[in-house]
């Protein structure tokens, strides 16, 4: 993958780490690393809902999407700060699961029309709506695959996954071997699916990208949303 993006950052890449988040009151990112566990600061209050959250390598920043769903909080993991506040003014509000596409910092969110997303820019300018030909049916998670460029969408069966381009066109499928979900992950080096087990709260299921269940992973329980990505060991803006 290039390292020249354009309105962004770039990045080296680190090993994989597991990134989870509960959805309401005041707490932390939990970061599931390869060595040791940590905790970066969320700067969320006891009454912030997050009903999306992302993780951008290239920048090596937290995306929380916060009700009523037109605000994004982006913290700079590394700094412990926040790196702005956004609001996506135009764009309808509606709860759900939120992406990046870390080569051109596009943001895309579930929208409150189903069978279609929101984007917007990194800095959060509104670009309008894309519609998903056969998505998953009320979606709750997504993800994107930084190798084929291509939005993964999780319905909320939480079996079953659609792929799509980014003119909205399907071009794959894959059920999952577990129910999971609301939220999705995937790790685009090792092709595998990340996403919550919701009959064993405490557990994230990992995938293979056919849908076949390989392990799961251990987090406190309560945290729902999750995101990965390889740690980022030089950023350039």
């Amino acid at each position: 993958m290039g390292l020249a993006l354009a309105l962004g950052g770039c990045a080296t890449r680190g090993p994989l780490h597991v990134y989870t988040l509960a959805a309401g009151g005041e707490r932390p990112v939990l970061d599931l690393g390869a060595s040791a566990n940590a905790e970066v600061p969320s700067f969320l209050e006891g009454d912030d809902r997050v009903n999306g959250f992302a993780y951008d390598p290239y920048t090596d920043h937290f995306f929380l999407r916060l009700s009523p769903g037109n605000r994004i909080r982006v913290v700079d993991r590394p700094a412990r700060a926040i790196k702005r506040d956004l609001e996506i003014k135009g764009a309808p509000e509606g709860a759900g699961d939120l992406a990046i596409r870390p080569r051109d910092g596009y943001i895309y969110l579930l929208g409150p029309t189903p069978g279609r997303l929101l984007y917007c820019t990194r800095l959060g300018n509104y670009l309008g709506e894309l519609t998903l030909e056969h998505p998953a049916s009320g979606a709750t998670g997504l993800a994107f695959d930084m190798v084929k460029d291509v939005l993964l969408v999780l319905g909320d069966e939480g079996r079953r996954v659609t792929a799509h381009d980014l003119t909205g066109r399907k071009v794959a499928e894959v059920t999952l071997e577990r129910r999971a979900g609301p939220a999705l992950a995937f790790d685009s080096d090792q092709r595998e699916y990340h996403a919550p087990l919701p009959e064993r709260p405490g557990e994230i299921a990992v995938f293979d990208e056919h849908g076949r269940f390989l392990r799961s992973t251990p987090v406190p329980a309560g945290s729902p949303l999750v995101d990965v990505g390889p740690r980022s060991f030089i950023r350039v803006f």
